[in-house]
């Protein structure tokens, strides 16, 4: 079963949909190897890259796809049936592509025309951003590190969250008290990787800590995120952070999607110890394997059809960048972490039925486990999604800036 959305039926979908195809089938066999070098070895980056699959929400004025985020979410989903670490990658660098949106047009096109681009980014703002002057350039000098840096061993350019220091010494406010954060984009000579990447699973994103000391960045190469984009173009009304929500719920359905797959596939043949039957003449995984497609199939619609509702707002022309209704942008956030934490449930079921082959590295089942476990930490989808959503939905007042 497909969901149809209206982005799915357009040309350009069916294109990319066939490119992530393509890669999936290059990426055949590699997750082991990807997991043990512990980062995205640099030519399936250069692979993804090539394809252009790392522009998908790049604008097309400069090159990009700029698809709309019900293709987005299906063309990752697609990828990360193939390779979960590829797909985590490649959205990290189209989600920060999205700054291109933000950029003066002379700083974003010396970026982002780059045909094989590669980003890497963090919003947190664990670093500081000073006003400094360089060689007569107006600029930022840039301290602090970071967590989670996922694909930055292969990136020319990373994000990185700044508090915006003012003459005391402080971080400047917003108007309503917040404190002021700006994305700045750094090379990739600016910045030092720590090589403490040693997680339960994605292991092949290299998500380790990066750090920047005292670097200058042209101001030009710096925005908010929480301001108004300088494109106005749908993609850029579309709530940033719900693209990212999204995305990680790609992953995991992608996950939760292959893991289902080759269960059925090894039903048939599989044969438990100390019994005559394959484990699909077993009633209990009849109803497992039925019940785990509905889950699914279910959460993969409410999310989908939370983004087309919100894709459609978007695309209206007098919708102002960052005025999405807050009801849209509350179920996307609630329809994504939805989606991530049922696509865990369905996995850890089927992994327990499997059986004793399950625990061994060579078996997908094991890997799909440790890898959607982790997708359901990412702070955009995390437990603490459901509290946010469960205020919005009670009336309790909640700052939505970054939803």
């Amino acid at each position: 079963m497909t969901v149809a959305t209206t982005a799915a039926r357009s040309p350009q979908h069916q294109a990319l949909m066939q490119t992530a195809a393509r890669a999936g089938l290059a990426l055949a066999g590699r997750s082991r190897a990807i997991e043990a070098q512990r980062s995205l070895p640099a030519d399936v980056a250069n692979l993804l890259a090539d394809a252009g699959l790392y522009r998908l929400l790049t604008p097309q004025a400069l090159g990009g796809h700029e698809a709309p985020p019900g293709s987005f979410y299906l063309v990752i989903e697609q990828l990360a049936r193939a390779d979960a670490a590829a797909a985590w990658c490649c959205f990290i660098s189209c989600t920060t592509a999205v700054l291109a949106a933000y950029l003066p047009d002379d700083a974003a096109s010396a970026v982002f025309s780059r045909p094989d681009l590669k980003l890497a980014g963090v919003f947190a703002p664990r670093g500081r951003a000073v006003p400094a002057q360089h060689n007569g350039v107006d600029g930022l000098r840039i301290s602090g590190r970071w967590a989670w840096g996922s694909g930055a061993h292969n990136a020319h350019y990373i994000s990185a969250g700044c508090l915006l220091i003012g003459a005391d010494g402080q971080p400047e406010r917003m108007a309503d008290g917040a404190p002021r954060i700006l994305s700045v984009l750094l090379e990739r000579g600016q910045v030092q990787l720590a090589d403490n990447w040693d997680a339960f699973g994605l292991c092949g994103t290299g998500s380790g800590e990066f750090e920047v000391r005292d670097a200058f960045v042209p101001l030009a190469m710096s925005a908010s995120l929480l301001d108004g984009p300088r494109l106005q173009a749908p993609l850029y009304r579309f709530p940033v952070f719900g693209l990212l929500a999204i995305a990680v719920a790609a992953v995991a359905t992608g996950i939760a999607r292959e893991a289902l797959q080759h269960f059925i596939d090894e039903a048939a043949a599989k044969v438990p110890q100390a019994s005559a039957r394959p484990l699909s003449a077993r009633g209990t995984v009849q109803d497992a394997v039925a019940r785990a497609e509905a889950q699914l199939q279910s959460a993969r619609c409410y999310l989908l059809a939370a983004v087309e509702a919100a894709w459609q707002a978007a695309q209206q022309p007098d919708m102002a960048a960052n005025e999405l209704p807050v009801a849209l942008r509350r179920d996307l956030r609630l329809a994504a972490s939805h989606a991530v934490h049922t696509s865990a449930e369905v996995v850890t079921r089927l992994y327990t039925l499997a059986g004793g082959h399950a625990v061994f590295a060579a078996s997908p089942l094991q890997r799909a486990l440790r890898n959607v476990q982790v997708a359901t930490q990412h702070m955009m989808v995390s437990e603490a999604s459901f509290e946010l959503a469960g205020r919005l939905l009670l009336g309790v007042p909640t700052p939505t800036a970054q939803l």
